[in-house]
């Protein structure tokens, strides 16, 4: 046995690697002892402003010197972030990301960066990353690499905070207010703007994503009210959007600037701005098409070159206005929602036809719809909008549905709703309070020469199927408008400023309007609610419904009006009203209905039908197979399609940096 213990352990010694030696001594091997790493001098260019002077190496990372971690996709990163999120959020960023690869050292001791400092820095830059397409980076995981307060953690943050509070003391300001930048802004910026917004007013604001664009980007709404989150008995919503095409940029700014606007003026106690958001849910959308403006910002500016105009007329501007007009499947967006005008001409003929609250055809999902038109529709299914304005460009005019034309060669021609009063009203008011509309007609595109005093019918100046302004109205109970803001789909940077001051009081005239008409609530004779009570005026053959809890709202134009109210298995209740021009609220008018007997016939089994047609929102999953569908066909790689900033850390001869991008 000792025997057999012996060969084992001569085995083992010889399988052990020769110690390393110093060849400086002649004929001896002297074992090298391992040196315990100690601190040395930060010299990381882009860590040197991080609060401390030493460091330790290897770190956290394993990069064994300081070499190492310049060499890192990790460096790269910190050294380009500001110009990556446009300013936003890359001093918390680089910060912590310097106290990972280069963490702040004391007596030969690396000390690890806080958790919650990750966390709170986390929560609020995240979706500065998201907005490129980024993921948030591997080496600032929060529970991998940082540590509890009660470890002896440090805190990156603390500088950056110390150096801010010092500012401040040597320079007293008044609190904080967001400023508006005449300049376009990167979809992260974008974000981040909104964000900083909804944090600087967070008693009368909230950010949230009705969805995610075709290449991943979030469709991010910021709402004001004086309850933000929460639904208002009697309390009208209204939603503003812009850059359903990607190359009309100047609608999308103009939102930002809006929002901007509202916070800091309600905090300095404007008011009628608090008067506006205290009575008013105001969601503000600046953009539908966020991929097609990335193409557009980053291939239109071309100082040399000049716009084209509906008609396809050149200007000053920045390029081609095609580029970055459709999503990032090459999809208009503006002509993917559903027809239902055509729905609607065809049934002109018939008996009782209606144009409000007209289904979807089943036949439409089985076509290409983009994911930004399917956040929207959903988005105007679920909140009971009565106002909407789109913001667009390529023309100087407000235009009103319907959009599609009449003519049976869909030629364009003067196609009114049964409203056509109500939108002229709608449009004037924008128009009429514009500094440029209000001085003459149109002076460009094809509205030049239809237009009205800065206004026209949609279908009258150029005819199309598929809009979303005439969804809004026959499938809703929303009103929408379009705002054409100019010539130039892309105006430059420079003629921003007198674009926000053109428009700054027409945007709240306009907003001002969803208090015109008429609201109240119909119940039944116990007081409850009739939740889809259907609410007409005689004359105009176009109902609304009402919402939770039975209450609606009804815009109409001054005047004498009959209105009446009634629901299946309900008799009608009908009252005169009279609506002076003076009225600048909406009048009560509530109803009260009785229980009755349904009529002998078959209208009490079309009114269920029709109901139960409407519910049919993509009843047979039709878009999520697309979506499943289009996702398989794609190979591994391209699942993860790459954005414009990959190939600057695809670095020769190392892996390919798979961890930046964002998974969808």
């Amino acid at each position: 046995m000792r025997i057999l213990l012996f060969v084992v352990s001569a085995a083992l010694v010889a399988a052990l690697p020769p110690p390393r030696c110093d060849s400086g001594i002649r004929g001896h091997c002297k074992p090298i002892v391992e040196e315990k790493p100690k601190c040395e001098e930060m010299q990381l260019s882009y860590c040197e402003d991080a609060g401390y002077t030493h460091t330790l190496f290897p770190n956290t990372l394993g990069h064994a010197s300081r070499q190492e971690a310049e060499s890192g996709v990790e460096y790269l990163l910190l050294s380009v972030l500001e110009s990556l999120l446009g300013g936003e959020c890359h001093v918390e960023a680089r910060a912590l990301g310097c106290s990972v690869l280069a963490p702040p050292c004391r007596d030969d001791r690396a000390l690890k960066p806080c958790r919650r400092a990750c966390e709170a820095a986390r929560k609020r830059c995240v979706h500065a990353f998201e907005g490129i397409r980024m993921a948030w980076p591997y080496f600032l995981d929060c529970d991998r690499f940082f540590a509890a307060d009660e470890e002896g953690c440090y805190d990156p943050l603390r500088d950056l905070a110390a150096r801010d509070d010092e500012a401040i003391s040597d320079f007293p300001l008044p609190e904080p207010v967001p400023k508006i930048k005449f300049a376009y802004l990167s979809n992260a910026q974008t974000d981040g703007v909104l964000k900083r917004t909804e944090r600087e007013c967070a008693d009368i604001s909230r950010t949230y994503g009705i969805g995610r664009s075709a290449e991943g980007r979030e469709l991010l709404v910021i709402e004001f009210s004086d309850s933000p989150g929460r639904h208002e008995l009697l309390e009208p919503e209204i939603k503003l959007i812009g850059n359903v095409h990607g190359d009309e940029a100047a609608g999308r700014q103009l939102l930002v600037y809006l929002a901007q606007y509202l916070c800091s003026e309600y905090r300095l106690g404007n008011e009628r701005v608090r008067t506006l958001v205290n009575t008013t849910r105001i969601h503000i959308l600046p953009s539908v098409n966020p991929d097609g403006y990335e193409a557009a910002l980053s291939g239109q500016r071309d100082a040399g070159g000049g716009y084209e105009d509906d008609d396809g007329q050149t200007g000053r501007g920045y390029g081609r206005s095609d580029v970055g007009r459709n999503n990032g499947q090459n999809i208009d967006l503006n002509r993917n929602f559903p027809d239902l005008t055509s729905v609607v001409y065809g049934r002109r003929r018939q008996k009782g036809y209606r144009t409000d609250h007209v289904p979807i055809p089943d036949h439409y999902w089985f076509g290409k719809v983009a994911p930004e038109t399917y956040a929207v529709m959903k988005w105007i299914r679920s909140i009971p909008f009565v106002l909407s304005a789109n913001f667009a460009g390529g023309d100087l005019v407000v235009s009103y549905p319907y959009e599609r034309s009449k003519h049976p060669l869909d030629l364009n021609l003067f196609s009114p709703t049964p409203d056509d009063k109500v939108f002229k009203f709608l449009a004037r008011s924008y128009a009429s309070t514009h500094e440029t509309l209000n001085y003459g007609d149109a002076r460009c595109g094809s509205a030049s020469a239809r237009s009205h005093r800065g206004t026209v019918n949609e279908a009258q100046r150029s005819a199309n199927a598929g809009g979303m302004q005439d969804f809004n109205y026959l499938h809703t109970n929303c009103f929408e408008v379009t705002v054409r803001l100019g010539c130039e789909k892309f105006p430059p940077e420079e003629d921003l400023f007198n674009i926000w001051h053109e428009n700054q009081e027409s945007m709240m005239s306009f907003m001002e309007t969803v208090h015109r008409g008429i609201k109240g609530i119909v119940r039944d004779a116990e007081g409850n609610g009739i939740k889809g009570a259907r609410v007409s005026v005689r004359g105009i053959r176009h109902d609304i419904t009402a919402a939770e809890n039975g209450e609606y709202w009804r815009l109409l134009s001054p005047g004498i009006h009959i209105v009446s109210a009634w629901a299946p298995g309900f008799s009608r209740a009908a009252k005169k009203i009279h609506l002076p021009p003076a009225m600048h609220s909406a009048g009560r008018v509530d109803f009260i209905l009785e229980r009755a007997e349904p009529e002998p016939g078959r209208q009490e089994e079309e009114d269920a039908a029709a109901v139960a047609a409407y519910e049919r929102f993509d009843p047979n999953d039709q878009y999520e197979r697309y979506l499943r569908t289009e996702v398989s066909q794609r190979a591994p790689e391209s699942r993860l399609e790459k954005p414009w900033w990959w190939n600057y850390f695809v670095l020769p001869g190392a892996p390919s940096p798979l961890w930046l991008l964002l998974k969808r």
